[in-house]
């Protein structure tokens, strides 16, 4: 099985506290780890938008680095869609 290495973005909202957004990162580390081997996460912390979301001006930025399946980075990019408190997500496949 092929395996590629991936980056992936996720920008929280940061209205429903900081507890929020430490599970969202935990539920998604997990996800990552369940799936593939994740080899960093970086925290950028609170952000101002470039434009408003949902009527909020600030995020809260998550980088992933990690290695998968080629089938797993649709599945997480579904995942992050349907959970509440993801205002945006990108993954991108690393040459």
């Amino acid at each position: 099985m092929a395996v590629n290495s991936y980056e992936t973005m996720l920008v929280f909202t940061v209205a429903n506290g900081e507890e929020t957004t430490n599970a969202l990162t935990e539920k998604f580390k997990a996800l990552v780890e369940e799936h593939g081997t994740l080899e960093s996460v970086e925290e950028w912390g609170s952000r101002k938008l470039a434009y408003p979301i949902n009527d909020e001006p600030d995020g809260y930025y998550v980088l992933f680095n990690y290695t998968a399946g080629p089938e797993f980075p649709a599945e997480l990019e579904r995942i992050a869609k349907i959970t509440e408190g993801v205002l945006r997500s990108l993954v991108v496949r690393k040459a």
